[in-house]
């Protein structure tokens, strides 16, 4: 069997779920994990089995998700032949792989209204009718749910069956945001780096430089651990200096001067000159004069140092917080620093 992975952070909020997870996992129960993308519902559920008396049978996993409608009874029910086009001899689904064991079902809130019947009837009796079949089969299953979605939200709109989610609900662990566990930040950017570090070849991990430590740190972290992980590994990568502190991240891997605004280009035709970005001035900024227009001589001259005022007044009302400034000119962070960096005014 595998090593298990590694659960990392010392937050209050994310020790109490992986307690509530080990807790649960001793009892023969369903289980729903719930949390952002990227929060770990996975590594919640390989506990859930790892702890429980099934841990040496075996886990089965499924993204309801990533199958089409039409599959999903299938895949997670099996078949006999001729119980569909194509199906020219039986197959297990997923319940009987796991029989024994733990199943495993993310985004569980995805199933289709057929789906969600037959399985409640598997939850509560036990037994399942694979398709094109009437005979029923036995099965031991532990059933682990994850979703991202409101799933009592989901019942009030009809799209989740409310006698099923009584059913799954016996103990609901929620998993906390990233932003909600700061203390763990730094933490689990060490980690990963010193593993990208070694996979890299390199003797040891150089550490951060402080404006890389801070970035890390007031970054709001959409994608949780998993987008962590993504960046610190690339900033490594990107950086390639096993000597020297890593002094720079690229959050976002799309963000570029040519990046495509539109799939609809017209072939042969030249690009036309990119756009200055457009900056919504903040209180400070609209009470600027414009520049007067018979003074103008140089139109792109004027309002390059247009933009640049409006820059160093934003700053200066959100104390040259970036975090701050960007949203108050309805742009990103990196926008921002792009716009900073083609004024000269990142003081690095």
């Amino acid at each position: 069997m595998a090593a298990p992975a590694q659960m990392i952070g010392s937050s209050l909020s994310f020790l109490d779920a992986v307690e509530r997870a080990s807790a649960a996992a001793a009892l023969n129960r369903p289980v729903l994990v719930i949390g952002e993308r990227g929060t770990g519902k996975e590594l919640i559920a390989d506990r859930l089995h790892r702890l429980s008396p099934r841990w040496s049978q075996t886990l089965v996993s499924l993204n309801c998700a990533a199958l089409p409608e039409n599959l999903i009874d299938a895949e997670l029910f099996g078949y006999e032949p001729g119980a569909f086009t194509g199906a020219q001899r039986a197959r297990a689904g997923r319940f009987e792989d796991a029989d024994g064991g733990t199943l495993f079902l993310d985004e569980i809130g995805t199933l289709s209204s057929q789906a969600q019947e037959r399985l409640l009837r598997v939850v509560e009796y036990g037994e399942l009718t694979r398709l094109g079949s009437n005979k029923p089969i036995s099965v031991d299953v532990r059933l682990v749910g994850a979703t991202n979605e409101d799933l009592p939200g989901l019942v009030a709109r009809g799209r989740f069956r409310a006698d099923l989610l009584d059913r799954l609900s016996f103990e609901v662990i929620t998993l906390p945001p990233l932003r909600e566990r700061a203390e763990d930040i730094d933490i689990l950017a060490l980690h990963f780096a010193r593993r990208m570090a070694a996979e890299l070849g390199w003797p040891r991990f150089p550490g951060f430089t402080s404006k890389v430590q801070e970035q890390l740190a007031t970054w709001a972290w959409p994608g949780n651990v998993r987008e962590l992980k993504n960046v610190v590994e690339r900033a490594l990568y990107r950086w390639g200096d096993a000597e020297t502190a890593v002094g720079q991240l690229v959050i976002d891997p799309f963000e570029s001067p040519w990046r495509p605004t539109s799939s609809h280009v017209l072939p042969h035709a030249m690009p036309a000159p990119s756009p200055a970005p457009s900056i919504s001035p903040v209180d400070t900024a609209a009470a600027m004069p414009a520049p007067r227009l018979e003074s103008i001589t140089d139109l792109r001259g004027a309002v390059s140092a247009y933009e640049k005022e409006i820059l160093e007044c934003a700053l200066e009302k959100h104390r040259h917080n970036q975090r701050r400034t960007a949203p108050a000119l309805n742009l990103t962070y990196d926008q921002l620093r792009h716009a900073l960096k083609r004024h000269g005014l990142l003081g690095e």
